[in-house]
């Protein structure tokens, strides 16, 4: 049972979290650009999303390798966006992601790497 939800957990951890950073990506449709200019800001806007996606693809399949990629990047989110030295709200983004990467670790050492636990 704890298997299953070590398993599912960080996987839908992951899904909420980048729903939640793909929703401030629409706030490119409010200008009064024309229609390609807001498509092609939606994608730049969307490009930190489409990289953790693609993280997320390769830890469902490889998850110690794809929990070192999510470790990885929430720490250069955290340096990018000095979410230690004055900008703390970015921690609700970045955080969400080192645990995925935590999480996913732990499944694959408890339970893939050590038959025997399941």
């Amino acid at each position: 049972m704890i298997s299953k939800i070590l398993y599912w957990l960080p996987r839908f951890l992951a899904i909420i979290s980048l729903l939640f950073m793909t929703v401030f990506s629409f706030d490119v449709f409010g200008g009064e650009e024309s229609f390609g200019l807001k498509m092609i800001g939606f994608l730049i806007h969307n490009i930190p999303v489409l990289i953790l996606t693609a993280i997320l693809i390769i830890a469902w399949k490889w998850e110690v390798e794809g929990g070192a990629l999510f470790i990885i990047a929430s720490i250069v989110g955290f340096i990018y966006f000095h979410s230690f030295s004055g900008n703390p709200g970015s921690l609700i983004v970045i955080a969400p992601f080192l645990i995925v990467g935590i999480l996913f670790i732990l499944h694959s050492v408890l339970y893939v790497r050590n038959p025997v636990r399941k």
